[in-house]
């Protein structure tokens, strides 16, 4: 069973994290500062690649977003990707201002 959650420290830099039968399969290197949100890495564990892992994080991500208010700035090249293959999926989280 998959499960993902985000976590964050006290300076504002946290993860989303993807658990596999609690085994840590992925995560998403993220901050917040000022509303934004912004997302820098995108891993998934080898032995998990190719299951739609990374698309997990990423709903975890968007949705994240969306019940707090932020904007996201797509840093990571898997999520800018993603952003700019549906742009109007994640238009209402999307920030292109760096």
């Amino acid at each position: 069973m998959e499960n993902t959650k985000v976590v964050f420290n006290d300076n504002g830099y946290g993860e989303v994290q993807l658990f596999s039968n609690d085994t840590k399969a992925g995560e998403m290197v993220i901050s917040i500062n000022h509303a934004k949100l912004v997302v820098y890495h995108t891993e998934v564990r080898p032995e998990y690649e190719g299951q739609g892992f990374a698309k997990l994080l990423l709903d975890q991500l968007v949705g994240y977003a969306r019940e707090n208010g932020l904007k996201i700035i797509p840093l990571c090249p898997y999520v800018y990707a993603q952003f700019r293959r549906h742009p109007t999926l994640y238009a209402d989280i999307w920030s292109n201002v760096h």
